[in-house]
């Protein structure tokens, strides 16, 4: 019985050891897995600082196209003698000079 009994607990004693090395090891580099967690969500990389300034120099000249189409049409009223348009254009053209310096300059290639 004794020998039944010892072949039953040297195997289940290695599968233990391997069980407590592990969790060990786990309890050991949690600490380290969570700081380097942090650092990875409070840091920017540069992949994801150059999306973010693509998106917004992209807003940015939508708006610009979307004032430009706007500052044509109230011209066009303007000219007619719609004094009001004629405000409008002039409101829709400084906001339109407020853009440009943001927008930044691409050549054009030959």
């Amino acid at each position: 019985m004794r020998r039944l009994a010892l072949m039953f607990l040297l195997p289940a004693s290695a599968a233990l050891g391997g069980c407590l090395a592990k969790t060990v090891v786990d309890v050991a580099t949690a600490p380290v897995r969570a700081v380097s967690k942090g650092v990875d969500l409070a840091t920017t990389r540069q992949s994801e600082a150059d999306e973010k300034r693509g998106r917004e120099i992209r807003r940015r000249e939508e708006r610009l196209a979307k004032l430009e189409r706007d500052y044509e049409k109230q011209l066009d009223d303007c000219e007619d003698g719609d004094r009001r348009a004629c405000d409008d254009a002039r409101d829709t053209y400084a906001e339109m000079q407020q853009i440009i310096p943001s927008i930044p300059y691409e050549p054009e290639e030959d």
